[in-house]
């Protein structure tokens, strides 16, 4: 039995594309992305006074597009690149159409995808790191600190455990669910950065 020709491989559907691994990644990312925006800025809105709902609901937004424009400026090659160190990749731009659209480095489905998949968790790992700063840290001081921590915290976690190379993959970590990359990190650094910023003022 010969198959139709409309479900033959092609350039836009090539042989290695899974369109059902494909279509459930990007609803798996989207409900993550719905979890962060709309889901965390309106929890931070109603968890703070009123005079500070705004300023909470704009951290949440900030770190949100902050780090999707880091993530495919840098991060995602530090995160799941070539080696630098047995803890970081190197920084590289993940905009090039041949990199998108070829084989991600796992799974059934485009770069393109996994790029956007990543990119939501790193969004709202930070987001969750914002819940320990709401109404104690300046927006401007966020705006910083946003992509210093996306790329000397985040990446480095992320490739430890995530990326085949690195060290505590090497070692036979394995982190299914973000446990150790997403919840762990931004656990540990909303506390130790409420501890200064309440500290300090």
């Amino acid at each position: 039995m010969e198959i139709p020709k409309n479900l033959l491989p092609d350039e836009a559907s090539p042989e290695w594309l899974n369109k059902g691994d494909n279509a459930w990644q990007l609803t798996a990312a989207t409900l993550v992305g719905l979890q962060s925006i709309p889901g965390l800025v309106i929890l931070y809105g109603g968890m703070v006074k009123k005079k500070w709902a705004v300023n909470s609901a704009f951290m949440a937004l900030y770190a949100f597009a902050a780090v999707l424009v880091c993530w495919v400026g840098w991060g995602f090659r530090m995160a799941f690149g070539d080696r630098l160190f047995d803890f970081w990749g190197k920084p590289a731009v993940a905009l090039d159409d041949k990199f998108l659209l070829d084989q991600a480095f796992l799974g059934y489905f485009p770069s393109a995808t996994m790029v956007l998949f990543q990119a939501v968790f790193a969004s709202i790992t930070l987001i969750l790191v914002a819940g320990a700063l709401l109404g104690r840290m300046n927006f401007r001081a966020w705006m910083v600190f946003v992509p210093l921590w996306l790329t000397f915290s985040y990446t480095v976690g992320a490739y430890s455990v995530w990326s085949p190379e690195g060290w505590l993959a090497k070692l036979g970590v394995i982190d299914f669910a973000g446990g150790y990359v997403i919840h762990l990190s931004s656990g540990v650094a909303g506390y130790t950065a409420a501890y200064w910023v309440h500290g300090l003022s």
